[in-house]
């Protein structure tokens, strides 16, 4: 099982809309931000994940671009016996939070592989190593874009059960992810209890995921909105992911009670 499929599947299949989305007047993040996870397997630290946004200098049809780092590795004793570094970037337009450029580098144990997508949203089309991919959708994600982009969109108005999608490129092929708003709760942290908004991601039963699991994911209900926690069943095992550490937001994070 590479842990590259356990960390789309944890984090960045966030939440999102199938329909053309317009952003909200003010970023829920800034230039600067840095957030960091842990990813326990059981009773085990198993990996650790850090997404930071990042001034860049690069521009896309004239455009200023955000540059995205996520970087991702095992831990522990997992960092033995199958130790991995990955990394996934994208370049943001600054303003309308669409994608031009995406890279990933894969180094999983034996297995290593580098890639790169070219998109041109005017065209809702994707030059990438496979070939060239086009959709009739108005807006089409990355990964790493996907998240950042749904962060600044209005869910005020979701009610509790509704389904809502988001269209997203991985590899070889365009997708869409549903997921369902599940409730409003608090979870607790490190640093004490935050009110946050429960969803669960559809996720396919098969070597990850076992039949009849659910993937859940709180996102904190403020002007962050960002992930605290993830927690799904495994084929064998379950996994559990946690915010650690969070340095450079844009709205401090409104702790209802503290440890």
């Amino acid at each position: 099982m590479r842990i590259k499929l356990v960390l789309i599947a944890l984090f960045f299949t966030s939440f999102g809309y199938a329909q053309k989305l317009s952003v909200l007047n003010k970023s829920a993040f800034n230039v600067g931000e840095t957030l960091k996870y842990k990813f326990r397997y059981g009773f085990f630290n198993g990996a650790e994940a850090t997404l930071q946004v990042l001034k860049s200098d690069i521009k896309f049809n004239n455009r200023e671009t955000l540059h995205l780092l996520v970087q991702g590795r095992t831990s522990g004793s997992f960092d033995i016996f199958y130790k991995v570094r990955n990394k996934y970037e994208s370049y943001i337009d600054k303003d309308s939070f669409i994608p031009y450029f995406y890279t990933e580098d894969i180094n999983e144990s034996d297995y290593h592989r580098n890639d790169k997508a070219r998109f041109y949203p005017s065209e809702n089309k994707i030059v990438a190593k496979k070939g060239t991919f086009k959709s009739t959708a108005d807006q089409i994600f990355d990964l790493v874009s996907a998240f950042y982009f749904t962060r600044n969109v209005d869910l005020s108005n979701l009610n509790i059960g509704e389904q809502i999608t988001i269209n997203y490129f991985l590899e070889d092929s365009i997708s869409q992810l549903p997921i369902q708003y599940i409730s409003r709760e608090k979870v607790k942290t490190s640093n004490g209890w935050l009110v946050c908004k429960k969803y669960s991601p559809a996720i396919q039963p098969g070597r990850i995921f076992r039949s009849g699991s659910r993937l859940y994911l709180w996102i904190t209900d403020d002007d962050n909105h960002i992930p605290v926690k993830a927690q799904a069943e495994l084929v064998v095992g379950s996994v559990t992911m946690e915010l650690t550490q969070s340095s450079g937001l844009k709205s401090p994070l409104v702790y209802v009670s503290k440890r």
